[in-house]
């Protein structure tokens, strides 16, 4: 079993984002620019936050974050999503989710410019990555693409199965790995809630992505010996012996699946900082205006 581990390939695509910053800085240019929304005070989008706009300063890229009160009014964080915008000094744009009850999610995603949409969520990117055409694969998606390049993760003719069908993970990965690219053409299965026979699909994948956001349900007789699991999963469990008081865990028995794996994401330290070089790629590509 080897690990594919998302800090070393994500310390290689800093390094190659980095390289093109100090390009355009010699030449007498602006760097990058990300905007981040955050609204409330809710821990993990606190620590996700904080993470992207360490990475911005680590690459050069120019950051602002904007903070709001639990309490902010939908109509006051659609007026400020507009002014960012219209705003030509800022390229790419991410509201963090989940966002307070009184405030429609979809308003919020479709509002953001879809040349703006870095986390590659608006419905016009994910149709244009559907359809083959330019635009913003989502962050997490495109994380684990370049992980699988990173790592020579063969893709053509293997048999993938998705499990999670969101429309910001489970979804465009399934449209991902069939497409006729570099990392792609294999022949895919997407699950959810409602497919039977759950295990018995999963156990005939050749790669296992699992992002369903539930800890540990993967389990390794829903494993096929040797096949390559990416686990997207990530949820906070409360653990007394922490310092933090939480640990974290993904959505595969790591303990028990691993050993039946030829590749297989650690977490934390596997997809997550894929997620965010999947952002500050396509941040870069917001920057030069080519989705």
């Amino acid at each position: 079993m080897k690990l594919l581990d998302g800090r070393v390939a994500s310390a290689h695509l800093i390094q190659e984002l980095q390289t093109k910053v100090q390009e355009l800085k010699a030449a007498g240019k602006r760097p990058p620019h990300l905007a981040a929304i955050l609204v409330g005070n809710n821990g993990a989008s606190e620590t996700y936050v904080a993470s992207k706009i360490r990475r911005c300063a680590d690459i050069g890229y120019e950051s602002t974050l904007v903070r709001y009160l639990e309490t902010v009014s939908e109509v006051e964080l659609l007026n400020r999503i507009e002014a960012i915008n219209q705003d030509p000094a800022i390229d790419g744009l991410i509201v963090q989710l989940p966002l307070p009850a009184h405030i429609n999610p979809d308003l919020v995603t479709m509002a953001i410019a879809p040349g703006k949409d870095v986390d590659g969520f608006h419905p016009q990117n994910l149709g244009a990555v559907a359809k083959g055409l330019p635009g913003f694969i989502a962050a997490t998606p495109l994380g684990v693409l370049r992980l699988l390049e990173f790592y020579n993760i063969e893709t053509a003719g293997k048999h993938a199965v998705v499990v999670g069908r969101s429309q910001i993970v489970g979804l465009p990965m399934a449209i991902l790995l069939q497409r006729a690219r570099r990392t792609g053409n294999a022949t895919v299965t997407l699950c959810h809630s409602h497919t039977q026979n759950l295990a018995a699909i999963t156990g005939q994948a050749d790669i296992l992505v699992a992002a369903l956001g539930r800890p540990g349900y993967i389990t390794a007789d829903m494993v096929k010996e040797g096949a390559v699991v990416v686990d997207v999963g990530l949820t906070r469990l409360e653990d007394a012996s922490k310092k933090s008081g939480f640990r974290l865990a993904g959505d595969a028995d790591f303990n028990t699946v691993a050993p039946k794996c030829s590749y297989i994401t650690p977490v934390p330290g596997g997809v997550g900082p894929m997620t965010i070089c999947g952002l500050l790629e396509n941040t870069y590509k917001a920057y030069e205006g080519k989705p």
